[in-house]
């Protein structure tokens, strides 16, 4: 059943309308997935479905509705379900590469704002079975709250008669010390950050003419105006092939998947999060991406703006947008792999202890209550500071079904906003890792050559973990031997393997890619820190 309407319009919050009035051409702000299954999807029953669980939060049958007065949801009284439900068709036997190009073209093309604003892309026969393009604008809700939908049109068997309540473990309980700060009793934290937004509502024109004005209200709010303060006065990041004018046209990509216990075990050998790793694997990636195009990454760094969770965990499910944001510095001027995610782990730490992530909260809403007039040149402010964004999902840790087809694997992009032109995804699912980017087509025009890199920065992080004698310090140049020593290696166990007689396929098997990675589980209590120079 559907939630009882008590009126066929209803003010938008405040952080909510701030979404909505981001879009500009050459970001759209919606957010993207693409679900994959084993087997064709019977798009009846996915409707059936929508209609059944989508369609209970009844913002999915609203209007998002912009006025000079504010923003509002209207019902749309003529709501179809085949206009949001489309299918389409890949050419001949088309491959990832083909389905990445329908993704990208989907995600550079506006949604209907005469209309609800998502559209379900059912893709036919791809890869044996089929695929499943999601487009939803982010003034509906924001990552978590999405995720917990898409769940909810999920079940862990294919018939929805067994439909058995998943297991919530997987999400986070906690947000570890920034929650704590953050969602403190009474949510003051939230009143004090929108006093402060109101400070900065009533100074802002001076604030965009002068930012260092932003020091002076540091007196005024205690910690949380010192985080506005050094929000405010952050230095634009440095200019890059990454950074520069935008189009309209953006470029999608997504990485072969990394198990999730190689990239916990690799965290707990090196004293630091699966977050950790895996954002330090993306700096990387970044890192050669630009050394191949031939630019100077000496001491480089850029930032990515981080969204931080500022909901509780029973009101997951929830729609609408309840996050902060931090800038999160990602080393790509350091050479060393280790060194990186030190860098990358301590960034994060200091960033927990803040709280920087309630003051954006509050910036975003105080920046939904004026006209848009202030809220671009504050907003191009904001994003001149980062070069991209980043957002990692923890999803389920067991297969899951839609619409009776089985979920082979999944993904996701959320929208930059301002001149960001850069997006890097993390989605975890049924024990493997999914890494994702999305780029604007002028400053990325070949998402996969970043991809690619991911896996290769992962492998040497792992077979870091693999060293007998940490006791030695461990150099760039070092790890770059080790990985060209071990490649070699395989290649020459697989030589010999092959050139083998066929009476000694009985006798032991060499080592593969798969024993160090059960050596590392073994062996990670009795790792100690490995020295970095």
């Amino acid at each position: 059943m559907y939630e009882s309407a008590s009126a066929q319009r209803e003010p938008m919050s405040k952080v909510d309308t701030a979404w909505l009035r981001m879009e500009r051409a050459t970001n759209l702000m919606m957010i993207t997935s693409v679900v994959m299954f084993d087997t064709p999807m019977d798009v009846d029953r996915l409707k059936r479905l929508l209609s059944e669980r989508f369609l209970a939060f009844r913002r999915f049958r609203q209007k998002a509705v912009d006025t000079a007065t504010g923003a509002y949801w209207e019902e749309d009284t003529d709501f179809a379900m085949d206009w949001h439900v489309r299918v389409t068709a890949l050419p001949g036997d088309a491959d990832k590469q083909e389905l990445e190009k329908l993704v990208s073209q989907m995600a550079s093309t506006p949604l209907d704002h005469s209309k609800p604003l998502w559209q379900f892309h059912v893709v036919e026969d791809y890869l044996g079975g089929s695929a499943l393009i999601v487009r939803i604008h982010h003034c509906y809700a924001d990552g978590l709250a999405l995720v917990q939908v898409t769940l909810s049109l999920t079940d862990t068997d294919n018939t929805p008669e067994k439909r058995a309540e998943l297991n919530r473990s997987w999400l986070k309980k906690d947000q570890g010390s920034v929650s704590q700060r953050l969602l403190e009793p009474g949510r003051t934290g939230l009143k004090r950050a929108l006093a402060i937004g109101n400070t900065i509502w009533e100074k802002g024109a001076e604030i965009l003419r002068d930012p260092s004005i932003a020091t002076a209200l540091a007196h005024e709010g205690g910690e949380i105006a010192k985080e506005l303060a050094t929000a405010l006065t952050l230095p634009d990041d440095p200019i890059t092939s990454l950074k520069g004018e935008l189009g309209v046209s953006k470029r999608v990509a997504w990485a072969e998947p990394l198990p999730l216990e190689d990239v916990k075990t690799i965290g707990k050998v090196l004293g630091c999060t699966v977050n950790d790793v895996l954002l330090a694997c993306a700096a990387g990636a970044l890192r050669h991406y630009l050394l191949e195009r031939g630019e100077d990454v000496e001491g480089l760094t850029i930032h990515a703006t981080v969204p931080v969770n500022l909901r509780p965990l029973e009101h997951a499910k929830k729609l609408g947008n309840h996050f902060g944001l931090v800038f999160l510095g990602l080393p790509i001027g350091e050479s060393n792999p280790l060194r990186r995610l030190e860098i990358v782990a301590q960034n994060m730490r200091e960033l927990k202890k803040s709280r920087q992530a309630i003051v954006a909260f509050g910036l975003l809403a105080v920046l939904g209550m004026g006209p848009a007039m202030l809220q671009g040149p504050a907003l191009e402010m904001f994003s001149r500071k980062a070069t991209a964004v980043a957002t990692n999902v923890p999803g389920p840790s067991v297969p899951l079904y839609m619409a009776g087809s089985r979920i082979r694997e999944m993904m996701f992009w959320v929208p930059q906003n301002g001149s960001i032109g850069l997006g890097l995804s993390i989605m975890s699912y049924n024990g493997r890792v999914y890494f994702g980017l999305i780029a604007d087509g002028k400053r990325v025009s070949d998402p996969d050559a970043v991809t690619q890199r991911f896996a290769q920065e992962f492998e040497k992080l792992l077979l870091l973990t693999l060293l007998e004698d940490w006791s030695d310090e461990i150099s760039a140049a070092g790890v770059d031997a080790l990985v060209t020593r071990y490649n070699a290696n395989v290649s020459a166990l697989a030589a010999s393997k092959s050139a083998a007689p066929k009476s000694a396929k009985s006798a032991r098997k060499p080592a593969s890619k798969s024993t160090p990675r059960k050596t590392v589980a073994s062996k990670k209590s009795a790792r100690k820190p490995a020295r970095v120079v």
